[in-house]
């Protein structure tokens, strides 16, 4: 079987993320969309991923809990947890990296973490878009250890990703797949980085707003859906659609 998947997005909880995009709106617009599967990896926190999971439980869409994680090296890496006890163990683990800086919402964007009638619960004081006191290698290896997938995000980007910080990918890096952004192609991202082409990769819309769920995604070829499956899935065949 087939399944269609956007693996990478953000909700309310980053400050980046547009105010429309709540738990209830994102799978909503996934189902418009024909998503079978998404990806809830809001910046440095996992606040309002369970809650996204229900919803998408309750509509026919398999939600991906995890986080967009901002490395010491200033790198994005999507980690997923495979239930909601790793994953407030994952929280905990980087709430310990944080290094505090007190959030402006006038400046950067709200932080809220939402319940399923789109109810504000709390808002994070600190600003989740920093990065943490945490090197790649030791945020992949802490992922590992818990049963996760762990993807270095838009790898082609020119900031915040192994391309721009550190233009190879590390031989002890270890990852189900990379991820690149929406405009890798249009970029000649391989043209420019041909060193990168040998890799297995997805491709996400990295959507802060409604409308940009979905614009790319991958296929996932599975038996049928399963956190395992998903994983296994990431390291084989053809995912990108052009």
């Amino acid at each position: 079987m087939k399944f269609r998947a956007d693996l990478h997005m953000h909700s309310v909880l980053s400050p980046c993320g547009d105010i429309e995009m709540s738990p209830s709106a994102i799978i909503a617009k996934a189902k418009e969309k024909g998503l079978d599967i998404i990806g809830l990896t809001d910046h440095n926190s996992t606040l309002n991923a369970e809650v996204t999971r229900k919803i998408g439980e309750q509509n026919g869409i398999a939600v991906m809990m995890g986080a967009e994680v901002t490395t010491k090296e200033e790198i994005h890496c999507l980690g997923f947890m495979p239930n909601a006890e790793k994953l407030a163990e994952f929280q905990k683990f980087l709430d310990s990296k944080v290094i505090f800086f007190e959030n402006d919402p006038d400046k950067f964007g709200y932080q809220f973490v939402v319940d399923e009638e789109e109810n504000v619960l709390d808002e994070v004081p600190h600003l989740l878009i920093n990065a943490l006191d945490l090197p790649m290698l030791d945020l992949q290896k802490k992922v590992y250890e818990m049963g996760g997938i762990f993807i270095p995000a838009h790898v082609d980007r020119s900031t915040f990703s192994i391309s721009s910080q550190l233009v190879f990918v590390p031989d002890k890096l270890k990852f189900q797949a990379l991820e690149l952004s929406y405009y890798a192609m249009k970029n000649n991202f391989f043209d420019k980085f041909p060193w990168f082409s040998d890799y297995n990769y997805i491709q996400s819309s990295d959507a802060h707003y409604i409308d940009d769920i979905g614009k790319i995604s991958s296929v996932l070829e599975m038996d049928s859906f399963s956190f395992d499956n998903l994983k296994n899935a990431l390291h084989t065949g053809e995912q990108i659609i052009l």
